[in-house]
């Protein structure tokens, strides 16, 4: 949640914390912010990740150059406070207010890094619950902030991250509650990469029994975040600010539980994975309306910094400002019509006891051997929305050259992969952008893509430059 002196949208974005956290602090893609799982080895939190990246993330340009007074309450990123990357004492440049979780998510018996210092908190409910606690820091922010200065708030609760420990109040809600039963529950994902292939279909009835109970507890965690917001738009419209601040309200990843028989996780290509919700309210945005155009997480940088009046121009950023959308300002002609998913798999060197038998390379797997992750779990896609097509295509980096196209407006649910059926042209197009978007920086992020009217397509270029495409072409045929 983010509050700035209502709009519904769907956001995409990559889909693990720690690479779409960084997405959203720098507004790049991962192949330029170079933080790739939730790993210090990965870039998450690392001391590259400080040196390079956190100097010119939007609230260090907030702070520097708009004069605001900027606050932070609660999971920044995975690997933050790890002593090999400066503890706890490190806090990020940008932020006047530091109330950051220590690593990853917890609810109880934890470390919150105030301002450098360690504050430890134990299993008291009403004095440790983090939800709460980021609440009431988050009341007091405003209560005691100057209102001499302009402010921008981040509350980065970990609900409904696992381990999903309910509020004491809130334990016993919804009892009846199960998984949504979709029609890609539970069924084998036979035309999809081999990862989701090796899913035991059907799922055994404990793994269905543990998904749903996971299901239950996560909205009963919810249920605290409701609390907060409620607390926070509250203080602001008893103070006056209300009408003159703007909320944001999103994720950094989304979650399946039983799609494609899939016990339970993320880091998948398709639309349960990357996709969640998006809430905007504030000055100039009318209410009950929604957006059909496309934004992601690399968007929300810009967007701040547009409300602040900073030119996005003089940043570095790949994503786009969609307050113009917001605000009936912007021509829906002139909108990106794709943008970029990317991920890069893990799995571990050795077997994991869980499911020896499909050996090393793979990770998260589950006590039936069902594994979420492996190595060539890596893929990259390009999710396209426009006026006359609502297509992903994806291509996998391992020895198959695996594609999967999904055709959404008639398939919402990604059962048909149609890269064997689909017209040649359409995938060799296909290809040329995703390379483009692997390769882009900045502006060259933002240009048409294959179902825009401005796009320029050379297939010669193709050919001259690129060996990988001949070799997709025999993969497909």
């Amino acid at each position: 949640m983010m509050t700035f002196t209502g709009e519904g949208k769907n956001i995409l974005l990559i889909p693990l914390c720690c690479p779409s956290r960084a997405s959203i602090l720098t507004g790049k893609y991962p192949h330029n912010h170079h933080v790739i799982n939730n790993t210090l080895e990965g870039n998450c939190s690392s001391q590259a990740w400080q040196k390079t990246q956190e100097p010119i993330t939007f609230p260090a340009l907030l702070q520097k150059y708009g004069y605001y007074q900027t606050f932070f309450a609660g999971k920044y990123l995975n690997e933050y406070g790890n002593k090999q990357a400066g503890g706890v004492e490190h806090v990020p440049p940008g932020w006047d207010y530091w109330f950051a979780l220590e690593r990853n998510s917890k609810y109880y018996n934890y470390t919150l890094s105030v301002n450098g210092k360690a504050e430890r908190h134990g299993q008291n409910y009403s004095e440790d619950y983090l939800t709460d606690v980021l609440a009431n820091i988050s009341i007091d922010f405003l209560q005691y902030k100057s209102n001499y200065r302009p402010f921008f708030m981040m509350v980065s609760t970990p609900a409904p991250h696992s381990p999903w420990t309910a509020a004491p109040q809130y334990e016993g809600q919804f009892s009846s509650l199960k998984a949504p039963r979709d029609p890609n529950f539970n069924i084998h994902g036979k035309d999809k990469h081999w990862l989701i292939r090796q899913a035991k279909t059907p799922m055994t009835n404990s793994s269905v029994e543990f998904l749903d109970n996971a299901y239950r507890k996560r909205w009963r965690t919810l249920l605290s975040v409701d609390d907060l917001v409620e607390k926070v738009v509250k203080k602001l419209e008893v103070r006056g600010e209300l009408e003159n601040t703007y909320i944001i309200f999103t994720s950094d990843n989304g979650y399946h539980t039983g799609q494609f028989s899939l016990p339970m996780d993320k880091r998948q290509l398709y639309e349960f994975d990357i996709r969640v919700p998006l809430l905007v309210r504030g000055p100039n945005i009318k209410p009950n309306q929604t957006s059909p155009l496309l934004v992601a997480n690399i968007d929300l940088g810009p967007t701040v910094l547009d409300m602040a009046g900073y030119d996005i121009n003089k940043t570095q950023m790949d994503g786009m400002s969609f307050l113009p959308v917001m605000t009936g300002k912007a021509n829906g002609s002139m909108w990106r019509t794709d943008f970029l998913v990317e991920y890069e798999g893990e799995g571990h060197n050795v077997s994991d006891p869980a499911c020896p038998i499909l050996g090393p390379g793979v990770s998260e797997c589950f006590p039936d051997c069902v594994c979420e992750d492996s190595y060539n779990n890596t893929y990259a896609c390009v999710r396209t929305l426009s006026q006359t097509a609502n297509l992903q295509y994806c291509e996998f980096d391992d020895n198959e050259v695996f594609v999967e196209v999904y055709n959404l407006t008639g398939d919402p649910f990604q059962l048909t992969n149609i890269a064997k059926t689909i017209d040649q042209e359409v995938l060799e197009r296909m290809n040329h952008r995703l390379m483009m978007l692997q390769s882009c920086s900045g502006q060259s992020c933002r240009t048409p893509g294959v179902y825009d009217s401005r796009f320029k397509f050379d297939p010669r270029l193709m050919f001259s430059q690129n060996p990988h495409i001949s070799r997709l072409r025999q993969t497909l045929k």
